[in-house]
């Protein structure tokens, strides 16, 4: 089995759980590529380590990525897969990691799990953004897993966004942005701002307004199939677009296009590990202290 190690978290304890999963590997006769910005941590092994580019997609050849860090960590190795196919296994170094399925207490026994190929893969859906007029930087990796966010620049007026569904108008939301979040993005920023919580086999978008200036306008859910259009005007030239962690300015007199990308991301989720328990012991969803005497 051939694996890449990926992680831009430089936490002490990231790096000593990538040591504790190199030795693993070795020790279990499994090869391992190191991303490359990691290397300077690991100065004694240097010349007995392969390594690869965070800048490229990984080669086919590679069988999983393991992500070492938090939710962002995972988003962001995103961009290394892309559409390869390749499995991402989150290996939990930071705090929440709600997308994550090994937490590094119980690491070895993770591993043994996943090396018994005692795991089940989730299909997870990525949206994609497409501008009419074109932007260099966006157009390389026009994606997201998570979400899809317009927000104000350089001003605390709010936004003017014009929205239309399959070319059909849907309204104007006179707010401070919008999140246009998957099933597994509707866990975080949109579920922090009043959405819905889907799950992650739900064929649906969340669109949700940014502290929107009209009580009557609530989070929309909406099928995944359709292709989204968005103008926008401010007071400002300029707004801002995130995918996931990435930020872009676009001018007001630029077109979005958003639908459901050509592809899906595959993660690791070991046995015993369930979207609802999940649920109930990292959001503490459901939780009642009334249920718990």
């Amino acid at each position: 089995m051939k694996i890449a190690l990926f992680s831009e978290y430089y936490h002490a304890k990231t790096i000593e759980c990538m040591a504790e999963v190199m030795a693993y590997c070795q020790n279990h006769q499994h090869e391992f590529t190191l991303v490359e910005n990691m290397a300077s941590h690991f100065e004694s092994h240097q010349g007995a380590l392969a390594y690869f580019d965070p800048q490229q997609t990984l080669s086919p050849d590679f069988d999983y990525l393991f992500s070492f860090g938090g939710d962002g960590t995972l988003l962001r190795s995103v961009t290394v897969v892309q559409d390869s196919e390749i499995p991402i296994l989150g290996i939990n170094t930071g705090h929440l990691g709600f997308l994550t399925s090994l937490q590094k207490e119980e690491l070895h026994h993770g591993l043994d799990l996943f090396f018994a190929q005692k795991f089940s893969l989730v299909k997870r859906s990525l949206l994609s953004l497409e501008t009419e007029k074109k932007i260099e930087s966006l157009a390389k990796l026009p994606f997201a897993l998570n979400e899809i966010t317009l927000s104000r620049k350089n001003t605390t007026a709010m936004l003017n966004i014009q929205t239309a569904v399959n070319e059909v108008p849907l309204t104007t939301y006179w707010s401070d942005g919008l999140i246009i979040a998957t099933p597994t993005g509707s866990t975080g920023y949109s579920l922090s701002s009043g959405g819905p919580i889907l799950t992650p086999e739900t064929q649906s978008w969340v669109l949700n307004p940014i502290a929107p200036h009209n009580i009557n306008m609530r989070p929309l859910i909406i099928s995944d199939k359709a292709r989204l259009k968005i103008n926008v005007t401010s007071r400002e030239e300029a707004f801002l677009v995130s995918l996931d962690s990435r930020l872009y300015s676009v001018s007001n007199d630029n077109t979005l296009y958003i639908k459901k990308a050509p592809f899906k991301v595959f993660t690791v989720e070991l046995e015993g590990h369930f979207f609802f328990k999940t649920l109930r012991e990292k959001l503490f969803w459901g939780q009642d202290t009334r249920n718990t005497q």
